[in-house]
């Protein structure tokens, strides 16, 4: 369950670029393996007796400190896509939204994926998001699985593939080459199904153990055997991509009548811990950056929340999802958000 988030803008990166990042993160990797330690369950104590707004708990087997260390040696707060603003005065906002009751004909909006031992984060978050978009534009007459494969395997110009990568290029890759359609792993659902196995990464779990690293597949246009359509026909493309403004009744606006966006935020130790409640940042080191896909927001206890899915499978967290303090930037997640508008 690695994830290494790299936000620069994708106009900039060329391919030296890329190769000293993929040295810098693996050489990180190598300090953080001897310098890093797992949650302890003193810190499992120390959130719960401070009675915040969320609960901790163990998520994870004490003895797999591969999540952490693959968080390592990431860049954040790079240049962004252009921004596209709402004029927020011209809808009134609930105050809590749920975009699974508001589109329930849409079932990508209430999945939880597994990126297994790669860090495909920023693939996962845009393919989740994409799809649910492409549903909801079609007022759920498309229902979809935008292939998390085709974009980590494919996008040159996204990164470094399992290493780590760039959301913006991810949906500047949707707009302007496009995505084939690709469900779970052996799954066989749509053109290019997820190819790493899930594995657990959690105490309590039915999956294989998540050990060491994994290399990032090869790139394959060729759809598997049986699915209907050619690669070049199953292409889903993107009629733009671009950033959204800080602010939260901007991000509140898009999330309202577009849907679901992709984020990247700084990830804390304390994190690994989240059971359930609003997450906000207590304890622990920085680890490196995530990328999750932002549902709704709501109030839990008075405590303003975006609600999100995360892609470490549905055992972790709150059955695969979290809630994350509103309003206040925490963790810096409401500074990196992306989205686009499919092409009809």
């Amino acid at each position: 369950m690695r994830c290494a988030v790299t936000l620069l803008h994708p106009h900039v990166i060329s391919q030296p670029h890329i190769n000293a990042e993929r040295k810098s993160v693996q050489s990180e990797k190598r300090y953080c393996k001897e310098e890093s330690a797992e949650p302890s369950s003193e810190m499992i104590d120390f959130v719960n007796k401070l009675n915040t707004t969320w609960t901790a708990g163990q998520n994870f087997h004490n003895e797999d400190s591969s999540f952490v260390k693959g968080l390592c040696g990431t860049i954040l707060k790079g240049p962004k896509l252009p921004e596209v603003a709402h004029d927020v005065e011209a809808i009134k906002l609930p105050d809590s939204f749920d975009p699974r009751e508001q589109w329930p004909n849409c079932p990508t909006l209430k999945q939880i994926r597994d990126q297994g031992n790669c860090g495909s984060c920023w693939a996962f978050g845009a393919a989740e998001a994409i799809s649910d978009r492409i549903c909801i534009q079609s007022g759920g007459k498309i229902s979809l699985e935008i292939s998390a494969e085709d974009l980590l395997t494919c996008c040159d110009e996204c990164g470094m593939g399992c290493f780590g990568g760039f959301p913006s290029a991810a949906w500047e890759f949707w707009t302007n080459k496009g995505l084939v359609t690709g469900g779970l792993f052996d799954s066989k659902v749509g053109c290019r199904p997820y190819t790493l196995a899930p594995c657990e990464h959690h105490v309590n779990g039915s999956r294989p153990p998540c050990q060491g690293e994994v290399e990032t597949p090869k790139c394959v246009t060729q759809c598997i055997n049986g699915y209907s359509l050619s690669y070049p026909k199953d292409k889903h493309f993107g009629q733009r991509s671009y950033s959204i403004p800080s602010q939260q009744e901007q991000i509140m606006t898009e999330l309202y009548k577009n849907g679901p966006v992709e984020a990247a935020f700084s990830v804390y130790a304390d994190f690994l811990l989240y059971k359930n409640g609003v997450y906000q940042h207590v304890t622990g080191d920085m680890l490196g950056g995530h990328a999750v896909k932002i549902l709704g927001w709501g109030e839990e206890n008075g405590t303003p929340y975006w609600l999100v899915a995360n892609s470490w499978n549905s055992d972790w967290g709150d059955k695969g999802f979290f809630k994350i303090k509103r309003g206040n930037d925490e963790c810096g997640i409401e500074s990196e958000m992306v989205a686009g508008a499919p092409l009809s």
